[in-house]
């Protein structure tokens, strides 16, 4: 109902009213006189009104008390007044020196705010340069208050800055500079807004990361030569009855008593920036994974224009078997890979040489190397076809040192428990030969290094049960003869025994982008109980790894050698301090860096300038493989 268009109708109504109450007054006016009534004529209508009905039953009276709101305002500009004059005097009193400046500096402040601001200036430039908030809208439109391309951002700050649970984001932002930054209150934020901004990413998911990774790609000119491929596993917390993503699996460094789900990620190797990546349910191998990658990032690279056979994949041993050689070569990318040598054409080739002939062969520069390589050839069939490939057998003598310092350790202590064994033969339950050797087989099993162990129990004429043990060094010799080798596996002939150790090392790079995303950002545990939520929170975490390791890189360019965590750290002191004053004005000032964070903030911002300068073209669309059986999108 249109209540502007009702109350004009109700005083045109009214006005009519007194118009025909004045002409009958008129026209009556002789009969009145005549009669000479005392009473009114209106007192038949016994008008016992309110103050908002008179109003309207006697339209010519003021609408507004006119008065009474000048009054008022003019008391308002006295007081404004005669504090403005005492505050001329007491600054008067104060610039003689009669009056301490501190105390005159309370009487005229109101409140003092303290917001965070840390590195939040530098962080939110970045995700501006990626356009994170403008994609975001164009995929997730909303006509709300708030957008979610803007809780998508403060999402991804929280992750950098001070990781958080949906529940107490709100909080935090109400103590950052962000409230008046995106002119959004803090309390918009709340856990269900959060949680409808992840439903409304869902759907897009892979649209919005295959965008904002072409705009890293293109500002930063990130190179696409080399890449990690590598899993990681987090784990959850809570029941997931209905859940396809988490589930119970195995993966390393992970409880086998907790529901999890894994994440495949190829990293860049110029500035291990995050490139493309996908959810896999918790009971994937790692194998079952490499061909669709490898498909996936086949289509990546020919929409960007790079050349397939100038991009290297390496992964570690757990990534490559005879099937996965065959595909490699099929698709046409190069690998370098470790290889599980399970097979009997592939165990033969670990124990080809022995020690010294390794180390006449180091693959490492300097004077003590550790680290030596023997080149050979390795042969894979499958389904009927048959590639032969370049290896290296590499002997690193770190690793060899440690496990036989381990494989000492513990043949020591399985001495110790045999000879326990023996100082209690003839009490009760060890009076047999039977007995003794029931409780040495025991010892045995339990033990890593028992089959390296020669155990004898007889019973000697005097009817005593005596137990001897020696160490069985040939199979001793055979197992230290493997300590430290490994054999590394490429269809790339142009790479030299020392490139190949050297690429293979620094796949590091990948395993250290998943220990950013357990410590620093604090992906896991996961508390989200819908996969599609988890995979949008994914995606959001994602970006944060994004615009850490892009940070990063750019800093290091600069010449400042410090990861993108030590520099929020020391950032974390600056203070946006806001002062309110009686009349209503307001002081907003930064507490005063120190001469390091003042370098810092510069080398930061040439690094962020480099990214605003370089813009080149917007590529083309890009089309990716259909959705995971899961329903879960690929994520590239």
């Amino acid at each position: 109902m249109n209540c502007a268009t009702k109350s004009r109708k109700r005083r045109i109504l009214v006005w009519v009213i007194w118009l025909l109450v004045v002409l009958a007054c008129i026209s009556t006016r002789g009969v009145a006189r005549a009669t000479l009534s005392p009473e009114p004529p209106l007192s038949g209508l016994a008008l016992h009104t309110g103050a908002e009905e008179r109003r309207w039953l006697f339209p010519w009276q003021p609408r507004w008390r006119w008065k009474k709101h000048a009054l008022r305002r003019y008391r308002a500009w006295r007081e404004t007044y005669r504090r403005a004059r005492r505050t001329a005097r007491l600054a008067r009193l104060a610039w003689y020196g009669l009056m301490p400046m501190a105390w005159l500096v309370d009487r005229l402040t109101a409140r003092q705010l303290r917001y965070q601001l840390g590195a939040l200036p530098m962080l939110y430039a970045l995700l501006e340069t990626l356009k994170v908030r403008q994609i975001i809208n164009r995929h997730c439109a909303t006509r709300a208050q708030v957008d979610h391309g803007t809780v998508a951002l403060v999402l991804i700050l929280n992750r950098l800055m001070f990781p958080l649970p949906l529940y107490q984001v709100a909080d935090w932002v109400g103590q950052t500079v962000l409230v008046a930054v995106l002119g959004v209150e803090a309390a918009k934020f709340n856990d269900d807004r959060l949680e409808r901004t992840l439903d409304a990413l869902a759907p897009h998911l892979e649209a919005i990361w295959l965008e904002v990774v072409g705009v890293a790609l293109r500002k930063a000119d990130i190179d696409l030569s080399l890449i990690f491929y590598d899993l990681t596993a987090f784990i959850t917390h809570g029941r997931y009855a209905d859940s396809e993503l988490v589930v119970f699996g195995f993966a390393h460094n992970t409880p086998s008593n907790k529901r999890k789900f894994k994440l495949g990620l190829d990293t860049l190797a110029d500035g291990n920036i995050p490139g493309l990546y996908r959810l896999w349910s918790g009971r994937t191998a790692d194998q079952a994974t490499v061909q669709q990658n490898m498909q996936n990032l086949a289509r990546w690279l020919q929409g960007h224009g790079w050349p397939l056979h100038k991009t290297l994949v390496v992964g570690d041993r757990a990534m490559l078997n005879a099937e996965i050689a065959v595909t490699y070569d099929q698709v046409g990318l190069r690998y370098l890979a470790g290889l599980r040598c399970t097979q009997k054409e592939h165990k033969p080739l670990l124990l080809a040489w022995d020690d010294a002939q390794f180390e006449a062969c180091p693959i490492v520069p300097g004077d003590a190397p550790q680290y030596w390589g023997r080149g050979c050839m390795v042969t894979f069939e499958h389904e009927g076809r048959t590639v032969t490939h370049k290896g290296l057998v590499v002997l690193a003598g770190p690793i060899r040192d440690q496990l036989r310092q381990a494989r000492r350790e513990q043949l020591q202590a399985l001495e110790a428990e045999l000879a326990q064994v023996r100082d209690v033969i003839g009490q009760p339950r060890l009076r047999t030969v039977k007995a003794v050797q029931r409780r040495v087989n025991g010892c045995l099993r339990r033990s890593k290094v028992g089959r390296l162990m020669e155990v004898s129990v007889y019973e000697t004429p005097a009817a005593q049960v005596h137990l001897t043990w020696r160490v069985n060094e040939t199979a001793l010799a055979q197992a230290e003869r493997k300590d430290g080798r490994y054999l590394l596996v490429t269809n790339d002939w142009h790479l030299s025994h020392q490139e190949m150790f050297r690429l293979y090392r620094e796949k590091d790079g990948g395993e250290k982008r998943f220990t950013i995303s357990k410590s620093d950002l604090q992906v896991s545990p996961v508390y989200l109980h819908q996969d599609q939520r988890i995979a949008a929170m994914t995606l959001l975490n994602m970006l944060a790894l994004l615009a850490y390791s892009l940070l990063e890189r750019q800093v290091r360019r600069q010449g400042l050698a410090l990861t993108t965590r030590q520099l929020i750290r020391r950032l974390e002191n600056l203070t946006l301090i806001e002062t309110h004053c009686w009349d209503g004005t307001c002081l907003r000032r930064i507490t005063p860096p120190m001469p390091e964070c003042l370098v810092i903030l510069r080398l930061v911002a040439a690094a962020l300038d480099e990214l605003v300068d370089s813009v080149l073209p917007e590529p083309g669309p890009m089309a990716l493989p259909p959705p995971s059986p899961l329903g879960l999108p690929w994520h590239c």
